[in-house]
């Protein structure tokens, strides 16, 4: 593990602050030199509009949707961004105060309206916001920016306009839909969310999108669900932000985070109650892992267990001689993490923001195996039979399959998150490496690459800058799986520094390739994609 970078100048709160629209896209002062073969976009997706006028957002995923691009042509780089003109945002600017209640800020009735109104206003329901923030993907020929919720938005991926708020409820029973699809060689997409299953109870869904065929019909009118998860607790979903897809198999991990219903849905009546609100602990379940056939859509009734962690991102997921391997980011414990990203945490002077985190749940990268054969097994004997891993997976006298990790990378308070591979080779197949943005004490501050066969890491890392998720770009006559670059755009508030650029590095041991600076501050964003 490398030294600790401190970061007392609190330069890391340039990536909280407003940024304003740009007019036309900005021409990128080039250092060093830009390959030849990176012709295309990188998309970026997160919040840039932190407070509305007098009104400010309090956590980090409230914030208003700023779509970002970054254009390489001819080894120039040019950047441009817009806002998604979503609901939310149209509505709070239109009405100068924030509207639609977001994740964890309140959206309040019209002030105008007398003390009558105002009360009876709290009962006609909190409007499910739209606000796209967290990721951009392609369904077909078209492109969404999305949150969590049901609505997604069609955007432009040239121009950046907006261009259609999309109800996936018109086309499927599902409620919500995770920012984290998985999108297959042809284009198929897959994805998951919560819905009301038999007897009125939670499940989830797995959905599926088919590529775009000769009919030209939008893909979206064929979505289906193939697979429904069972829930654990009737009425107490467990948050989804991710899954894992093998070529024959859908992992799902239930955590101990929960969605109490009926808080949910007291908060389209109480005051001041938001989404954040609504979660809580089960400090008892522990984490369930639950799997079924990706071509039949048969649910395995195997109860897979483990100690309690949060888990927002899988790494990959794939088969291996009878085993299904999933490689995770996890927060030890039962604990929320969205509850140490309020942005008055992240403000915080370096030593206070330090404090807070060390009360948080520990990070690690985790590898959990899950074995398919179950069948005449002996009690307390471990079934994994694989000499690559220290993981085991015990049979328990109640028939529970008990899961133990082998942690491939951990650091106190360094988070490896956000994780990306070669996605486009490896994706559901055995693979070696992985890269993903590391967070000092929550502060993103290096760019980490993984062997997670060998532990081996390497990092990229200067003082005073803050990066964000690598997204891995393959070579176009790539040999090696780490044949290629990572895009990241980096914030730079550091005396004698232009505020941002875009960083490029080589995949194989992270040095510099090439940097465009541009003159502007560039906030935090959360995920993104690299259009060819």
């Amino acid at each position: 593990m490398a030294n600790q970078i401190e970061h007392p100048s609190g330069g890391y709160r340039k990536l909280f602050e407003t940024v304003k629209e740009t007019a036309q896209p900005l021409s990128a002062c080039v250092r060093g030199a830009i390959p030849s073969w990176l012709k295309g976009s990188l998309l970026r997706c997160g919040p840039g509009l932190f407070e509305i006028g007098s009104e400010p957002f309090y956590h980090l995923f409230d914030g208003q949707a700023l779509l970002h691009k970054f254009d390489f042509k001819n080894g120039e780089v040019t950047y441009y961004r817009r806002f998604v003109q979503t609901d939310a945002y149209v509505r709070a600017m239109t009405e100068k105060r924030i509207v639609i209640t977001e994740f964890g800020t309140f959206g309040y009735p019209d002030p105008c309206k007398n003390i009558f109104s105002r009360f009876f206003s709290y009962f006609e329901g909190i409007e499910i916001t739209d606000n796209a923030l967290v990721n951009v993907y392609p369904i077909g020929e078209d492109y969404y920016a999305c949150t969590e919720t049901n609505y997604i938005t069609k955007i432009n991926p040239e121009t950046l306009e907006t261009i259609q708020k999309v109800d996936l409820c018109n086309y499927c029973v599902i409620n919500g839909a995770t920012a984290h699809p998985h999108i297959e060689h042809d284009g198929t997409v897959y994805n998951i969310g919560n819905c009301f299953g038999k007897r009125f109870s939670f499940a989830y869904n797995i959905i599926k999108i088919p590529p775009l065929q000769s009919d030209r019909q939008d893909p979206l009118k064929k979505m289906e669900v193939v697979v429904q998860f069972p829930c654990s607790d009737r009425f107490k979903p467990s948050y989804v932000h991710s899954f894992g897809l093998s070529e024959n198999y859908i992992v799902f991990v239930e955590q101990p985070v929960k969605i109490n219903l009926w808080k949910f849905l007291s908060s389209w009546t109480v005051r001041s109650t938001t989404y954040m609100d609504c979660f809580e602990s089960n400090d008892s379940m522990g984490t369930w892992f639950h799997v079924a056939n990706k071509k039949t859509g048969e649910y395995y009734n195997i109860n897979y267990r483990t100690s309690a962690f949060n888990i927002f991102h899988h790494i990959n997921t794939y088969e291996d001689s009878g085993f299904i391997i999933v490689d995770v980011c996890s927060w030890k414990g039962f604990e929320f993490i969205y509850n140490y990203l309020w942005l008055a945490n992240l403000r915080e002077n370096w030593e206070e923001l330090k404090v807070n985190a060390r009360k948080a749940p520990h990070p690690e990268v985790r590898r959990y195996i899950l074995p398919l054969d179950i069948n005449n097994v002996e009690h307390g004997k471990n079934l994994v039979s694989l000499d690559t891993t220290t993981a085991t997976a015990t049979v328990r006298q109640d028939g529970t399959i008990w899961l133990e990790p082998e942690v491939l990378f951990s650091g106190p308070r360094q988070a490896f998150e956000f994780p990306q591979i070669n996605y486009q080779k490896f994706s559901g197949k055995d693979y070696t490496y992985a890269y993903g943005l590391g967070l000092n004490h929550f502060i993103p501050d290096k760019i980490y690459k993984l062997n997670v066969k060998t532990k081996e890491h390497w990092l990229w890392q200067e003082p005073d800058t803050y990066p964000s998720e690598p997204i891995f770009v393959p070579h176009p006559d790539a040999m090696d799986e780490d044949d290629g670059v990572l895009l990241t755009s980096v914030v730079s508030p550091g005396s004698g520094q232009k505020p941002a650029f875009l960083l490029i590095l080589d995949a194989k041991d992270l040095h510099e390739i090439a940097r465009a600076e541009v003159e502007t501050n560039i906030p935090v964003t959360f995920h993104g994609m690299y259009k060819p």
